[in-house]
């Protein structure tokens, strides 16, 4: 075996959700990643664990999706409810041999899916949980590298000195944690301002998410104002929606509109009253990620970035009185902050051009 997919594993249960003795582990993974499995279930048995396996194709999903009538259901099975109540950690992983396998399901569709699993997605956020990627074919072609160059790539961003990178983020997180608003400002395209007066920061290095390499915050829920213009793509519903441009007014979007793929946005905004209003605020800060790949785990962790989620807040990052925005989506995009681009909290600038003010080359 490759022995950077140990590493992964190791990394995923030594550090991400620290496996201990006596754990019951669902490990959901699809055939792609299989050697991954292996080296989990391998990592987990040598530590006393007991790991499950759980996972469906794309095609499987995709079957699924096509054929369900909402109205048949009113929830997850019992069953799967029953699971979520047993496990002490879940580890995600994502792999995929045709990133639009789901591509021709229609968006209402995604959108019952997502209401429908939405009580088993919120109960097994509260166990420890990790969700990373597998370097798959797939995925790869959608990042348009070769094999074996996706998997330097991954590798590259996935096991490294996480406690270094730990040390550079909390400059951020200090900064967030003691300010009361933050405004987004992008050429002409992009000016946001929300309040996070009463939110937490949040470290993200090794954790809920392999890469890590972001903090984040959750907004104000009717705090947010104004304008912003997603220069990234991003791929949701099996769907590439390029060009989204949203307005805010008392933290609603008001306006919205996509150069490719309306409709998907539409859907998405129309999911519930949570999916207008944003649920995260992050900003990327690993750059071992120094490409844009197509693929939001690790393009929303870009150096140089900003990236904001429609719907669901994280509840780490609510603080103890703050109100918590909820929503079945949690649909993240991604602002380029490289060139003409400024980050200001409480009107200091902290970021210029991609650069933060504790790097010895900000610019005064």
């Amino acid at each position: 075996m490759d022995p950077r997919v140990e590493d992964h594993a190791r990394i995923l249960v030594e550090q991400a959700v620290e496996i201990e003795a006596g754990d019951e582990v669902l490990i959901s993974a699809p055939p792609e990643a299989e050697s991954l499995s292996v080296a989990l279930h391998e990592q987990i048995a040598e530590r006393g664990a007991r790991p499950i396996s759980f996972g469906r194709s794309a095609r499987e999903q995709r079957a699924f999706m096509h054929a369900i009538d909402p109205d048949d259901y009113d929830g997850p099975s019992d069953a799967l409810m029953a699971l979520a109540d047993e496990i002490d950690a879940v580890i995600s992983v994502r792999a995929d041999t045709n990133t639009n396998e789901t591509g021709d399901v229609p968006p209402e569709k995604n959108t019952a899916y997502a209401q429908l699993y939405q009580p088993f997605q919120e109960k097994v956020m509260d166990r420890r949980w990790v969700l990373t990627q597998h370097p798959a074919p797939g995925n790869a072609q959608q990042a348009e590298m070769s094999t074996p160059a996706y998997e330097d790539f991954v590798y590259d961003a996935v096991n490294k000195d996480w406690e270094a990178q730990r040390e550079f983020q909390e400059h951020l997180v200090e900064i967030l944690d003691d300010g009361r608003e933050v405004r987004v400002v992008s050429g002409e395209t992009t000016d946001l301002s929300m309040s996070i007066e009463g939110m937490d920061a949040v470290n993200d290095y090794v954790g809920e998410n392999l890469p890590g390499g972001e903090v984040f915050t959750a907004p104000v829920p009717d705090s947010v104002e104004g304008e912003v213009l997603f220069d990234k793509p991003l791929l949701t519903q099996g769907r590439e929606v390029e060009g989204v441009r949203l307005v805010f007014e008392g933290g609603e979007v008001v306006e919205h509109s996509a150069e490719k793929n309306e409709d998907v946005l539409t859907a998405v905004l129309e999911t519930d009253e949570g999916a207008r209003r944003l649920g995260e605020l992050g900003i990327g800060m690993n750059r071992d990620i120094d490409r844009f790949t197509y693929n939001m785990l690790f393009d929303e962790k870009m150096g140089d970035t900003v990236h904001l989620a429609l719907g669901r807040a994280y509840e780490e990052t609510v603080g103890e009185d703050g109100e918590r925005n909820d929503s079945a989506i949690h649909l993240d995009m991604i602002v380029d902050m490289s060139e003409d681009s400024r980050i200001e909290v409480d009107g200091e600038t902290v970021q210029r051009d991609g650069t933060f003010v504790f790097e010895d080359d900000f610019e005064k």
